[in-house]
Protein backbone atom coordinates (compact mmCIF):
# COMPACT_ATOMS: atom_id res chain seq x y z
CA UNK A 1 0.00 0.00 0.00
CA UNK A 2 2.87 2.39 0.77
CA UNK A 3 4.25 1.81 -2.71
CA UNK A 4 0.86 2.58 -4.27
CA UNK A 5 0.55 5.79 -2.22
CA UNK A 6 4.10 6.87 -3.14
CA UNK A 7 3.58 6.11 -6.84
CA UNK A 8 0.29 7.98 -6.91
CA UNK A 9 1.81 11.06 -5.27
CA UNK A 10 4.73 11.13 -7.74
CA UNK A 11 2.42 10.81 -10.76
CA UNK A 12 0.38 13.74 -9.38
CA UNK A 13 3.44 16.02 -9.62
CA UNK A 14 3.63 18.41 -12.59
CA UNK A 15 6.99 16.92 -13.64
CA UNK A 16 5.27 13.60 -14.35
CA UNK A 17 2.82 14.98 -16.90
CA UNK A 18 3.59 15.54 -20.57
CA UNK A 19 2.14 19.07 -20.55
CA UNK A 20 3.70 20.16 -17.27
CA UNK A 21 0.61 19.03 -15.36
CA UNK A 22 0.44 15.96 -13.20
CA UNK A 23 -2.16 13.28 -13.78
CA UNK A 24 -5.57 13.71 -12.13
CA UNK A 25 -5.93 11.71 -8.92
CA UNK A 26 -8.08 8.95 -10.43
CA UNK A 27 -5.68 8.41 -13.31
CA UNK A 28 -2.59 8.51 -11.08
CA UNK A 29 -4.08 5.98 -8.64
CA UNK A 30 -5.34 3.59 -11.32
CA UNK A 31 -2.06 3.74 -13.26
CA UNK A 32 -0.02 3.08 -10.12
CA UNK A 33 -2.12 0.09 -9.06
CA UNK A 34 -2.01 -1.33 -12.58
CA UNK A 35 1.78 -0.96 -12.74
CA UNK A 36 2.52 -2.31 -9.26
CA UNK A 37 0.34 -5.36 -9.83
CA UNK A 38 1.92 -5.94 -13.26
CA UNK A 39 -1.41 -5.66 -15.07
CA UNK A 40 -1.17 -2.93 -17.69
CA UNK A 41 -4.84 -1.95 -17.89
CA UNK A 42 -4.71 1.79 -18.49
CA UNK A 43 -7.06 4.76 -18.59
CA UNK A 44 -4.28 6.99 -19.96
CA UNK A 45 -1.98 6.90 -22.97
CA UNK A 46 1.52 6.78 -21.40
CA UNK A 47 3.29 7.85 -24.60
CA UNK A 48 1.42 11.17 -24.78
CA UNK A 49 0.20 11.87 -21.24
CA UNK A 50 3.39 11.11 -19.31
CA UNK A 51 6.67 13.01 -19.51
CA UNK A 52 9.95 11.14 -19.75
CA UNK A 53 10.19 11.38 -15.96
CA UNK A 54 6.67 9.98 -15.62
CA UNK A 55 7.55 7.10 -17.94
CA UNK A 56 10.63 6.33 -15.82
CA UNK A 57 8.42 6.29 -12.72
CA UNK A 58 6.04 3.92 -14.50
CA UNK A 59 8.97 1.63 -15.38
CA UNK A 60 10.19 1.60 -11.76
CA UNK A 61 6.69 0.79 -10.49
CA UNK A 62 6.50 -2.15 -12.90
CA UNK A 63 9.95 -3.35 -11.83
CA UNK A 64 9.26 -3.13 -8.10
CA UNK A 65 5.84 -4.70 -8.54
CA UNK A 66 7.31 -7.55 -10.57
CA UNK A 67 10.09 -8.29 -8.09
CA UNK A 68 7.72 -8.05 -5.17
CA UNK A 69 7.72 -5.40 -2.49
CA UNK A 70 9.19 -7.72 0.15
CA UNK A 71 12.13 -8.72 -2.07
CA UNK A 72 12.73 -5.11 -3.08
CA UNK A 73 12.76 -4.06 0.58
CA UNK A 74 15.23 -6.81 1.49
CA UNK A 75 17.51 -5.80 -1.39
CA UNK A 76 17.44 -2.16 -0.25
CA UNK A 77 18.06 -3.15 3.39
CA UNK A 78 20.94 -5.37 2.28
CA UNK A 79 22.54 -2.60 0.24
CA UNK A 80 22.15 -0.16 3.14
CA UNK A 81 23.61 -2.65 5.61
CA UNK A 82 20.38 -3.05 7.61
CA UNK A 83 19.67 -6.41 9.25
CA UNK A 84 16.97 -8.51 7.58
CA UNK A 85 14.49 -9.88 10.12
CA UNK A 86 13.40 -13.51 10.35
CA UNK A 87 9.82 -12.54 9.41
CA UNK A 88 11.07 -10.88 6.22
CA UNK A 89 13.17 -13.95 5.38
CA UNK A 90 10.19 -16.28 5.87
CA UNK A 91 7.95 -14.08 3.72
CA UNK A 92 10.54 -14.02 0.94
CA UNK A 93 10.93 -17.80 1.22
CA UNK A 94 7.18 -18.28 0.76
CA UNK A 95 7.00 -15.85 -2.18
CA UNK A 96 9.84 -17.66 -3.99
CA UNK A 97 8.68 -21.14 -3.07
CA UNK A 98 11.98 -22.05 -1.42
CA UNK A 99 12.35 -24.93 1.06
CA UNK A 100 14.46 -23.01 3.60
CA UNK A 101 15.48 -19.49 4.54
CA UNK A 102 19.26 -19.80 4.40
CA UNK A 103 21.13 -16.94 2.72
CA UNK A 104 17.90 -15.37 1.46
CA UNK A 105 19.28 -11.85 1.64
CA UNK A 106 22.20 -12.85 -0.58
CA UNK A 107 19.86 -14.81 -2.84
CA UNK A 108 17.63 -11.76 -3.29
CA UNK A 109 20.60 -9.76 -4.61
CA UNK A 110 21.43 -12.60 -7.01
CA UNK A 111 17.79 -12.66 -8.16
CA UNK A 112 17.90 -8.91 -8.80
CA UNK A 113 21.12 -9.35 -10.79
CA UNK A 114 19.57 -12.12 -12.85
CA UNK A 115 16.40 -10.13 -13.52
CA UNK A 116 18.34 -7.05 -14.62
CA UNK A 117 20.59 -9.19 -16.83
CA UNK A 118 17.62 -10.81 -18.59
CA UNK A 119 15.96 -7.43 -19.11
CA UNK A 120 19.23 -5.91 -20.39
CA UNK A 121 19.72 -8.69 -22.94
CA UNK A 122 16.10 -8.29 -24.06
CA UNK A 123 16.50 -4.50 -24.32
CA UNK A 124 19.66 -4.81 -26.43
CA UNK A 125 18.00 -7.29 -28.80
CA UNK A 126 14.95 -5.05 -29.21
CA UNK A 127 17.20 -2.02 -29.74
CA UNK A 128 19.05 -3.82 -32.52
CA UNK A 129 15.77 -4.91 -34.11
CA UNK A 130 14.37 -1.37 -33.95
CA UNK A 131 17.57 0.52 -34.84
CA UNK A 132 16.34 1.55 -38.30
CA UNK A 133 12.82 2.43 -37.25
CA UNK A 134 13.64 4.17 -33.94
CA UNK A 135 17.22 5.48 -34.14
CA UNK A 136 19.11 7.21 -31.37
CA UNK A 137 18.39 7.45 -27.63
CA UNK A 138 14.61 7.29 -28.18
CA UNK A 139 14.96 3.82 -29.66
CA UNK A 140 17.06 2.61 -26.74
CA UNK A 141 14.54 3.98 -24.24
CA UNK A 142 11.67 2.26 -26.06
CA UNK A 143 13.66 -1.00 -26.00
CA UNK A 144 14.39 -0.72 -22.26
CA UNK A 145 10.80 0.15 -21.36
CA UNK A 146 9.25 -2.70 -23.33
CA UNK A 147 11.85 -5.22 -22.13
CA UNK A 148 10.88 -4.41 -18.53
CA UNK A 149 7.16 -4.37 -19.40
CA UNK A 150 7.48 -7.79 -21.05
CA UNK A 151 9.55 -9.50 -18.33
CA UNK A 152 7.43 -8.10 -15.49
CA UNK A 153 4.35 -9.17 -17.49
CA UNK A 154 2.90 -5.65 -17.43
CA UNK A 155 0.87 -4.62 -20.46
CA UNK A 156 1.95 -0.98 -20.73
CA UNK A 157 3.45 0.25 -23.99
CA UNK A 158 4.79 3.52 -25.41
CA UNK A 159 3.63 2.94 -28.97
CA UNK A 160 -0.10 3.67 -28.70
CA UNK A 161 -0.69 7.27 -29.72
CA UNK A 162 3.01 8.00 -30.08
CA UNK A 163 4.12 10.18 -33.02
CA UNK A 164 7.21 7.94 -33.23
CA UNK A 165 5.01 4.98 -34.22
CA UNK A 166 2.12 6.30 -36.34
CA UNK A 167 1.67 2.81 -37.83
CA UNK A 168 1.56 1.10 -34.45
CA UNK A 169 4.13 -1.06 -32.68
CA UNK A 170 6.63 -3.28 -34.54
CA UNK A 171 5.08 -6.62 -35.43
CA UNK A 172 7.97 -8.41 -37.12
CA UNK A 173 8.78 -12.00 -36.16
CA UNK A 174 11.98 -10.96 -34.35
CA UNK A 175 10.13 -8.51 -32.10
CA UNK A 176 7.39 -11.03 -31.36
CA UNK A 177 9.99 -13.67 -30.51
CA UNK A 178 12.05 -11.49 -28.14
CA UNK A 179 9.04 -10.11 -26.29
CA UNK A 180 7.37 -13.54 -26.13
CA UNK A 181 10.52 -15.08 -24.60
CA UNK A 182 10.72 -12.27 -22.02
CA UNK A 183 7.05 -12.74 -21.14
CA UNK A 184 7.51 -16.50 -20.85
CA UNK A 185 10.56 -16.20 -18.60
CA UNK A 186 8.77 -13.73 -16.37
CA UNK A 187 5.67 -15.91 -16.14
CA UNK A 188 7.25 -19.27 -15.26
CA UNK A 189 8.76 -17.98 -12.02
CA UNK A 190 12.23 -17.42 -10.64
CA UNK A 191 12.62 -20.95 -9.13
CA UNK A 192 12.07 -22.50 -12.58
CA UNK A 193 14.56 -20.12 -14.21
CA UNK A 194 17.10 -21.04 -11.54
CA UNK A 195 16.48 -24.74 -12.20
CA UNK A 196 16.98 -24.26 -15.94
CA UNK A 197 20.22 -22.34 -15.41
CA UNK A 198 21.59 -25.15 -13.23
CA UNK A 199 20.37 -27.98 -15.48
CA UNK A 200 23.72 -28.56 -17.22
CA UNK A 201 25.39 -29.12 -13.85
CA UNK A 202 22.63 -31.04 -12.06
CA UNK A 203 21.06 -32.83 -15.06
CA UNK A 204 17.66 -32.81 -13.40
CA UNK A 205 14.75 -30.49 -12.79
CA UNK A 206 12.56 -30.32 -9.72
CA UNK A 207 9.01 -31.66 -9.93
CA UNK A 208 7.68 -28.11 -9.72
CA UNK A 209 9.80 -27.03 -12.69
CA UNK A 210 8.80 -30.05 -14.78
CA UNK A 211 5.10 -29.57 -14.05
CA UNK A 212 5.33 -25.83 -14.73
CA UNK A 213 7.08 -26.29 -18.07
CA UNK A 214 4.74 -29.06 -19.22
CA UNK A 215 1.53 -27.22 -18.31
CA UNK A 216 2.87 -23.94 -19.74
CA UNK A 217 3.78 -25.64 -23.02
CA UNK A 218 0.35 -27.27 -23.17
CA UNK A 219 -1.45 -23.96 -22.57
CA UNK A 220 0.67 -22.19 -25.19
CA UNK A 221 -0.09 -24.90 -27.77
CA UNK A 222 -3.81 -24.91 -26.94
CA UNK A 223 -4.08 -21.12 -27.05
CA UNK A 224 -2.13 -20.80 -30.30
CA UNK A 225 -4.15 -23.46 -32.14
CA UNK A 226 -7.46 -22.12 -30.82
CA UNK A 227 -6.60 -18.52 -31.72
CA UNK A 228 -5.41 -19.54 -35.20
CA UNK A 229 -8.59 -21.51 -35.85
CA UNK A 230 -10.81 -18.75 -34.43
CA UNK A 231 -9.39 -16.06 -36.73
CA UNK A 232 -9.54 -17.96 -40.03
CA UNK A 233 -13.02 -16.66 -40.87
CA UNK A 234 -13.40 -14.19 -43.73
CA UNK A 235 -14.83 -11.49 -41.43
CA UNK A 236 -11.93 -11.75 -38.94
CA UNK A 237 -9.89 -8.64 -38.15
CA UNK A 238 -6.85 -10.72 -39.13
CA UNK A 239 -8.29 -11.63 -42.54
CA UNK A 240 -5.71 -9.50 -44.37
CA UNK A 241 -2.80 -11.10 -42.47
CA UNK A 242 -0.87 -13.90 -44.15
CA UNK A 243 -1.25 -17.39 -42.69
CA UNK A 244 2.44 -17.42 -41.66
CA UNK A 245 2.14 -14.11 -39.80
CA UNK A 246 -1.14 -15.25 -38.25
CA UNK A 247 0.56 -18.43 -37.04
CA UNK A 248 3.39 -16.56 -35.30
CA UNK A 249 0.90 -14.00 -34.03
CA UNK A 250 -1.20 -16.82 -32.58
CA UNK A 251 1.78 -18.16 -30.63
CA UNK A 252 2.51 -14.67 -29.34
CA UNK A 253 -1.13 -14.13 -28.39
CA UNK A 254 -1.23 -17.42 -26.50
CA UNK A 255 1.87 -16.48 -24.47
CA UNK A 256 0.80 -12.88 -23.83
CA UNK A 257 -2.81 -13.72 -22.97
CA UNK A 258 -1.90 -15.67 -19.83
CA UNK A 259 -0.02 -12.94 -18.02
CA UNK A 260 1.27 -9.95 -19.99
CA UNK A 261 -1.35 -8.52 -22.32
CA UNK A 262 1.26 -6.50 -24.20
CA UNK A 263 -0.69 -5.61 -27.35
CA UNK A 264 1.35 -5.61 -30.55
CA UNK A 265 -1.60 -5.69 -32.95
CA UNK A 266 -4.61 -3.35 -32.71
CA UNK A 267 -6.96 -6.13 -33.81
CA UNK A 268 -6.37 -7.90 -30.48
CA UNK A 269 -9.14 -5.75 -28.97
CA UNK A 270 -11.59 -6.95 -31.66
CA UNK A 271 -11.32 -10.69 -31.19
CA UNK A 272 -13.85 -13.17 -32.49
CA UNK A 273 -16.32 -14.42 -29.90
CA UNK A 274 -14.63 -17.83 -29.95
CA UNK A 275 -11.28 -16.29 -29.07
CA UNK A 276 -12.79 -14.11 -26.36
CA UNK A 277 -13.62 -17.39 -24.58
CA UNK A 278 -10.10 -18.75 -25.22
CA UNK A 279 -8.43 -15.59 -23.95
CA UNK A 280 -10.67 -15.53 -20.86
CA UNK A 281 -9.70 -19.10 -20.00
CA UNK A 282 -5.97 -18.41 -20.48
CA UNK A 283 -6.13 -15.23 -18.39
CA UNK A 284 -7.96 -17.02 -15.59
CA UNK A 285 -5.15 -19.58 -15.34
CA UNK A 286 -2.49 -16.89 -15.43
CA UNK A 287 1.21 -17.31 -14.69
CA UNK A 288 3.13 -19.76 -12.51
CA UNK A 289 3.81 -19.44 -8.76
CA UNK A 290 6.61 -16.97 -7.92
CA UNK A 291 6.16 -15.57 -11.45
CA UNK A 292 5.31 -12.02 -12.47
CA UNK A 293 1.64 -12.62 -13.24
CA UNK A 294 -1.58 -13.43 -11.42
CA UNK A 295 -4.46 -15.83 -11.99
CA UNK A 296 -5.04 -19.14 -10.25
CA UNK A 297 -1.50 -20.18 -11.44
CA UNK A 298 -0.45 -23.09 -13.62
CA UNK A 299 0.37 -25.26 -10.59
CA UNK A 300 -3.22 -25.09 -9.36
CA UNK A 301 -4.48 -26.16 -12.79
CA UNK A 302 -1.87 -28.92 -12.96
CA UNK A 303 -2.86 -30.33 -9.56
CA UNK A 304 -6.53 -30.41 -10.57
CA UNK A 305 -5.76 -32.12 -13.89
CA UNK A 306 -3.51 -34.65 -12.16
CA UNK A 307 -6.30 -35.33 -9.67
CA UNK A 308 -8.76 -36.12 -12.47
CA UNK A 309 -6.19 -38.28 -14.28
CA UNK A 310 -5.24 -40.28 -11.20
CA UNK A 311 -8.88 -40.76 -10.17
CA UNK A 312 -9.72 -42.02 -13.67
CA UNK A 313 -6.80 -44.47 -13.41
CA UNK A 314 -8.06 -45.74 -10.07
CA UNK A 315 -5.11 -44.44 -8.09
CA UNK A 316 -5.48 -43.31 -4.52
CA UNK A 317 -2.40 -41.10 -4.51
CA UNK A 318 -1.93 -37.87 -6.46
CA UNK A 319 0.94 -38.98 -8.67
CA UNK A 320 3.06 -36.95 -11.06
CA UNK A 321 5.47 -39.33 -12.76
CA UNK A 322 7.37 -41.16 -10.01
CA UNK A 323 6.47 -38.63 -7.33
CA UNK A 324 3.42 -38.30 -5.09
CA UNK A 325 2.09 -34.81 -4.47
CA UNK A 326 0.76 -34.25 -0.91
CA UNK A 327 -3.03 -34.36 -0.68
CA UNK A 328 -2.96 -30.97 1.03
CA UNK A 329 -1.89 -29.44 -2.31
CA UNK A 330 -5.20 -30.59 -3.83
CA UNK A 331 -7.15 -29.00 -0.98
CA UNK A 332 -5.30 -25.70 -1.43
CA UNK A 333 -5.78 -25.79 -5.20
CA UNK A 334 -9.52 -26.36 -4.80
CA UNK A 335 -9.84 -23.46 -2.38
CA UNK A 336 -7.90 -21.13 -4.70
CA UNK A 337 -10.16 -22.03 -7.65
CA UNK A 338 -13.40 -21.63 -5.71
CA UNK A 339 -12.31 -18.36 -4.10
CA UNK A 340 -11.09 -17.00 -7.44
CA UNK A 341 -14.32 -17.95 -9.20
CA UNK A 342 -16.39 -16.21 -6.53
CA UNK A 343 -14.30 -13.04 -6.77
CA UNK A 344 -14.49 -12.95 -10.58
CA UNK A 345 -18.23 -13.65 -10.51
CA UNK A 346 -18.90 -10.93 -7.94
CA UNK A 347 -16.88 -8.21 -9.69
CA UNK A 348 -18.34 -9.08 -13.12
CA UNK A 349 -21.85 -8.86 -11.66
CA UNK A 350 -21.10 -5.50 -10.03
CA UNK A 351 -19.69 -4.14 -13.30
CA UNK A 352 -22.86 -5.17 -15.12
CA UNK A 353 -24.93 -3.42 -12.45
CA UNK A 354 -22.97 -0.17 -12.37
CA UNK A 355 -21.46 0.26 -15.87
CA UNK A 356 -22.77 0.54 -19.42
CA UNK A 357 -21.28 -2.69 -20.71
CA UNK A 358 -22.00 -6.14 -22.06
CA UNK A 359 -21.49 -9.48 -20.37
CA UNK A 360 -18.48 -10.33 -22.57
CA UNK A 361 -16.77 -7.01 -21.87
CA UNK A 362 -17.42 -7.17 -18.12
CA UNK A 363 -16.22 -10.76 -17.74
CA UNK A 364 -13.20 -10.20 -20.00
CA UNK A 365 -12.16 -7.04 -18.14
CA UNK A 366 -12.59 -8.71 -14.75
CA UNK A 367 -10.60 -11.82 -15.64
CA UNK A 368 -7.92 -9.67 -17.29
CA UNK A 369 -7.53 -7.70 -14.06
CA UNK A 370 -7.65 -10.87 -11.95
CA UNK A 371 -4.93 -12.49 -14.06
CA UNK A 372 -2.99 -9.18 -14.09
CA UNK A 373 -2.90 -9.49 -17.87
CA UNK A 374 -3.92 -6.13 -19.28
CA UNK A 375 -5.97 -7.20 -22.30
CA UNK A 376 -9.19 -5.24 -22.74
CA UNK A 377 -12.08 -5.15 -25.18
CA UNK A 378 -12.27 -1.38 -24.76
CA UNK A 379 -14.08 -1.17 -21.43
CA UNK A 380 -11.20 0.23 -19.34
CA UNK A 381 -11.41 3.76 -20.71
CA UNK A 382 -15.21 3.86 -20.25
CA UNK A 383 -15.24 2.95 -16.54
CA UNK A 384 -16.43 5.52 -14.01
CA UNK A 385 -14.66 5.89 -10.67
CA UNK A 386 -16.66 3.06 -9.07
CA UNK A 387 -15.78 0.74 -11.95
CA UNK A 388 -12.13 1.74 -11.67
CA UNK A 389 -12.17 0.95 -7.93
CA UNK A 390 -13.60 -2.51 -8.64
CA UNK A 391 -10.90 -3.21 -11.23
CA UNK A 392 -8.16 -1.90 -8.93
CA UNK A 393 -9.32 -4.16 -6.12
CA UNK A 394 -9.35 -7.26 -8.28
CA UNK A 395 -5.94 -6.37 -9.78
CA UNK A 396 -4.59 -6.23 -6.24
CA UNK A 397 -6.29 -9.52 -5.41
CA UNK A 398 -4.97 -11.18 -8.56
CA UNK A 399 -1.39 -10.26 -7.66
CA UNK A 400 -1.57 -11.18 -3.97
CA UNK A 401 -4.81 -13.03 -3.29
CA UNK A 402 -3.96 -16.63 -4.15
CA UNK A 403 -0.54 -16.39 -2.50
CA UNK A 404 -2.09 -14.88 0.63
CA UNK A 405 -4.62 -17.71 0.84
CA UNK A 406 -1.94 -20.39 0.48
CA UNK A 407 0.32 -18.79 3.10
CA UNK A 408 -2.64 -18.49 5.48
CA UNK A 409 -3.56 -22.13 4.93
CA UNK A 410 0.02 -23.16 5.65
CA UNK A 411 -0.26 -22.13 9.30
CA UNK A 412 -0.15 -25.02 11.78
CA UNK A 413 -3.53 -26.26 12.96
CA UNK A 414 -4.63 -27.49 16.35
CA UNK A 415 -5.98 -31.06 15.98
CA UNK A 416 -9.69 -31.52 16.67
CA UNK A 417 -10.46 -33.07 20.05
CA UNK A 418 -13.77 -34.47 18.89
CA UNK A 419 -14.35 -36.75 15.91
CA UNK A 420 -17.62 -36.95 14.01
CA UNK A 421 -19.20 -39.77 11.96
CA UNK A 422 -18.99 -39.64 8.16
CA UNK A 423 -22.04 -39.38 5.92
CA UNK A 424 -22.08 -39.25 2.12
CA UNK A 425 -23.85 -36.71 -0.10
CA UNK A 426 -24.83 -37.06 -3.76
CA UNK A 427 -22.37 -35.60 -6.29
Amino acid sequence: MLLIVAGTIVLLLPISGAQGRGLPFQQALFTTVSAVTGTGLSIITPATELSFFGQVVLLLLMEIGGLGFVMTSIIVFRLLGRRVTLAERLTLRDSLGLPNNRNLATLSVLVLTGVLLIELVGAVLLWLLWANRFPGPAGFWLACFHAVAAFTNAGFDLFSGSPLAPNGPPQDVGTLAVIAVLIFLGSIGLPVISDLVQWRRRRRLSLHSRVTLWISAGLIAFGALAFFAGELQADSNFADVSRVDLFFGSIYFSIAARSAGLVLHPAYINLSEANVIVATALMFVGASPAGMGGGITTSVLAVQLLSVWNYARGRKDLRAGRRVIPEEALHKASIVIVASFLVVFTVSWLLLLTQETTFSEALFETVSAFGTVGFSLGLTGKLDFLGQILIMLIMFWGRLGALTIIVALAQPRVPDRVGYPEESILL
